[in-house]
């Protein structure tokens, strides 16, 4: 479904922000534009009430969720 595949992508984009990637760098890997990586981002943020890239890889750091 949709929403499935669009959570999968939330994740995915999550995951490689955490890791250090850039908009860019995700943008290339997967074959989509920078605005909907950004967008992605933005949304993930606010949501989790982050701030900014070091706070979500804190906190993907803290949960486990990265190495």
């Amino acid at each position: 479904s949709v929403n499935h595949q669009d959570a999968e992508l939330a994740t995915t984009i999550s995951y490689n922000l955490a890791e250090g990637a850039t908009a860019g760098d995700i943008a290339k890997t997967l074959s989509l534009s920078v605005k909907t990586v950004s967008t992605y981002r933005t949304r993930l943020m606010e949501k989790m009430n982050l701030s900014s890239n070091s706070d979500l890889t804190y906190y993907a750091l803290k949960n486990k969720l990265i190495d």
